[in-house]
């Protein structure tokens, strides 16, 4: 692994994956993960910090359609949507975050104006969209996050009256010769800036026809999102409630700063290991001040990819 003054990783959530000829599959979506990466390159190479380079990289992969947050996200039961953002500060351990909001058009932004503008961790719902939009976010009709592709997965859920997680409800509802835009996932970011400081973000519009209400492991410190610069950070995509259980993503930090775990250990540990045997299944991208980044799932694929230095964007499925 190459020295670089600066990392940054993404996901687009873990789960089944629709099938088809792997070009048609994965094409789009490999280009908005390289777009996010370079989005969140610009912020780094100019000297911006690690926080602000994940908050660039996850908007843009909420702008798109392809990923189960933002413009992408799932529908509740009701045919609506819940969103749901975290960010964290490695080097100040300051965080913030937003649930079940219905019209921020950046949750990711939403969840950043908390940690700067508040003494406040969480804010839900209405009084999370009136201090995001008293503050500057951008506000949308809730019709701005319909998609066609995601109301027929929320038809085919309620058919198998079930709850899904983003990428097994889209395989389930793609047609066997179906091309790219029926394939999402929760969406994330980690990153080590040049001054050496760690931060992560997420964000997701949850489960497909979820309850009103439901909130996951994305907007919870310490379940799905977390970064401190004395071990890693940490985006998470999965069984929510499980992650929430376990507390997941700081458990992988306590594994590398009071066991010397490296990174990738830490991850499968967790991912592998212990999120399974709670009945629960997903992945994490996870990174540290070294530049050590690990990007572990236990399910049949997860959305990544990776950024260095002067380097190109690297993405797999």
């Amino acid at each position: 692994m190459s020295a670089a003054p600066f990392v940054l990783a993404v996901h687009g959530g873990a789960g089944a994956l629709a099938r088809g000829p792997r070009s048609r599959r994965h094409g789009a979506h490999r280009a908005a993960l390289a777009a996010a990466l370079r989005a969140g390159r610009a912020v780094l190479a100019g000297g911006g910090s690690a926080v602000d380079a994940v908050i660039t990289g996850v908007a843009a992969l909420e702008d798109s359609p392809l990923f189960n947050a933002g413009h992408g996200s799932v529908f509740t039961a009701a045919g609506t949507h819940e969103l749901d953002a975290a960010v964290m500060d490695g080097a100040t351990g300051r965080a913030g975050s937003i649930a079940a909001v219905t019209r921020i058009r950046n949750p990711v932004v939403a969840a950043a104006l908390v940690m700067r503008h508040s003494p406040w961790v969480m804010l839900c719902s209405a009084g999370a969209e009136r201090f995001a939009a008293d503050h500057g976010a951008q506000m949308v009709d809730p019709a701005y996050f319909f998609t066609r592709a995601r109301y027929e997965q929320l038809e085919h859920a309620r058919q198998r009256q079930s709850v899904e997680l983003d990428h097994d409800g889209a395989a389930r509802a793609q047609p066997r010769d179906a091309e790219d835009g029926t394939v999402y996932g929760t969406v994330g970011a980690v990153a080590l800036d040049a001054a050496g400081n760690l931060a992560a973000a997420t964000s997701t519009g949850g489960l497909t026809n979820k309850p009103l209400g439901r909130v996951g492991d994305s907007p919870i410190i310490g379940a799905g999102t977390y970064a401190e610069n004395a071990s890693v950070a940490v985006s998470a995509t999965g069984v929510g409630e499980v992650f929430m259980r376990l507390v997941a993503a700081h458990d992988i930090a306590a594994l590398v700063r009071y066991q010397g775990r490296s990174a990738r250990d830490a991850a499968k540990e967790v991912i592998l290991r212990r999120v399974p045997r709670a009945g629960g299944r997903g992945g994490a991208i996870v990174l540290d001040r070294r530049g050590n980044l690990a990007m572990v799932f236990s399910t049949e694929g997860m959305y990544r990819g990776a950024i260095r230095g002067d380097g190109e964007p690297e993405v797999d499925v």
